[in-house]
């Protein structure tokens, strides 16, 4: 028998069906806004809860690159921001790999800011703990490493002084063999809060704090992030294959389509599994959740793949990144019809996932590259290609229409003493606008993590000890 649909659902739905699709720039528009997270652009790593890197907000000014530091001893892939803009950051110590949020304030003088706030989390996997959002109440939403889902809040104390204060949501241990963790989460439209573990266990937390699950084919696992579409779909990508589920007739996740993609012979250097390095995508012109893509881990060349969300119908395939490296760790940016991909094949990651396996080639040079894909009628056409050397997940802007990165700076052979340049492209073009040194070297890597742009029109960029702050 099928559920009865929420009031809150049905309100949700009845609202996409009479509201279009957040206002379309000259790039396309953004997908309606998550009820369930915080503000757009700011409260989940890519952005959004379909994982876009659009963001609604402006970067900064191309011609001013005033620097900040926040040195936290710690690599902090996760940064997002609240609608009190103030910034929690998840990180990961470097003394002891411990999860730990820091509240930060992204408008605080100086050269070097403080930490507001700290608190660590159990620790897990290395990808476990990294992928984590914002509700609508600016709390962190995150799986800590005994699987307990927390929500971490923050106030100040009769002091003046700010504290996190962590909140058991769920326990997931019901469902989660021993030894695996999450590595995914993403709250769907209807307030379900799904996750996707390093061994391929995919469920959901209902608002009730139901605990519900399936687990995907033997072998395939799941090393990147997952996405949700304002209809109810969730889209995971394991090392085998792309999914797209859903909330089954009885109240449990069900898969609504599969589709295998060329997982190649081995892992590719710059890469942390054998298989995509993208979470999904979603983008479209129409509504902003049309279709959903990935790019393969193919011998050889690679592809972008961009499939129909709803139906798993393969759109069009083209080969990307035919001027740099052919391996991308990174998700796609995705907006309208164009998405945007980026090398990180021979990136040289300090360290990787238990499990990554051997890579093919054991090593390469890092030689970077960018390729703009444009969705027609006429299928998936390449628009240009660069040989920028993005060492961050790039974001772009709709807001100024420029879409920005962190360049490494230095030969193709990565060495320790490599630099590091603010970078600004012209998404029309793929050309520099702009470019500023950063300071520092192999201290102040951004491991192709994701920047977060700010309400006030500042960039934050994680590193391997800490964070940067630029405008």
């Amino acid at each position: 028998m099928r559920r009865p649909m929420t009031l809150l659902a049905a309100c949700v739905l009845a609202l996409l069906s009479a509201q279009p699709a957040s206002a379309a720039g000259p790039w396309g528009p953004l997908a309606p806004p998550n009820p369930f997270i915080g503000p757009t652009g700011t409260a989940t790593m890519h952005g959004d809860a379909g994982s876009s890197d659009a963001t609604p907000l402006a970067g900064p000014d191309a011609r001013a690159a005033a620097i900040g530091a926040y040195p936290l001893a710690s690599a902090c892939p996760t940064l997002l921001e609240g609608s009190d803009r103030l910034v929690v950051a998840l990180c990961t110590a470097i003394a002891g790999q411990t999860p730990t949020v820091h509240l930060l304030d992204p408008a605080a003088p100086g050269l070097l800011a403080p930490s507001l706030a700290a608190l660590p989390l159990t620790k897990g996997s290395l990808l476990g703990g990294v992928y984590a959002y914002l509700d609508r109440d600016d709390r962190l939403v995150v799986v800590d490493g005994t699987d307990r889902l927390l929500r971490v809040r923050h106030e100040r104390d009769a002091a003046g002084a700010w504290r996190l204060i962590s909140e058991e949501s769920a326990d997931l241990g019901s469902v989660i063999p021993s030894g695996d963790n999450v590595t995914g989460l993403v709250p769907d439209w209807s307030g379900n809060v799904w996750f996707a573990t390093g061994r391929g266990v995919v469920g959901f937390v209902t608002p009730a704090g139901l605990v519900t699950a399936l687990t995907l084919p033997a072998g395939e696992q799941v090393a990147n992030s997952i996405s949700a579409a304002p209809r109810g779909q969730v889209a995971v990508a394991t090392t085998h294959a792309l999914y797209e589920l859903r909330v089954g007739p009885s109240g449990a996740p069900e898969i609504a389509w599969r589709a295998a993609y060329d997982r190649g012979s081995a892992r590719k250097p710059g890469q942390l599994s054998w298989g995509t390095g993208s979470t999904p995508t979603y983008f479209g012109p129409e509504t902003g959740a049309d279709y959903l893509t990935i790019v393969d881990n193919a011998d050889g060349q690679v592809h972008a793949l961009v499939f129909r969300s709803g139906t798993g119908e393969l759109m069009c395939t083209v080969p990307v990144l035919g001027e740099g490296g052919a391996g991308s760790e990174n998700s796609p940016v995705g907006i309208g019809r164009s998405i945007f991909v980026a090398s990180t094949y021979g990136y040289p990651y300090p360290a990787l996932p238990e499990g990554a396996g051997p890579a093919s080639p054991p090593n390469a040079p890092f030689t970077g590259g960018m390729t703009r894909v444009d969705v027609s009628a006429d299928g998936c056409l390449v628009m240009w290609e660069n040989k920028v050397r993005s060492a961050a997940v790039p974001r772009l802007s709709t807001a100024d229409g420029a879409l920005y990165t962190v360049a490494r700076v230095g030969s193709d052979h990565a060495t320790p003493v490599d630099g590091y340049a603010f970078t600004v492209l012209d998404p029309e073009t793929g050309a520099v606008t702009a470019s500023h040194p950063l300071p520092g070297a192999i201290v102040d890597d951004p491991l192709e993590t994701a920047p977060l742009i700010t309400h006030d029109g500042r960039l934050l960029q994680g590193t391997v000890t800490g964070i940067l702050r630029v405008g």
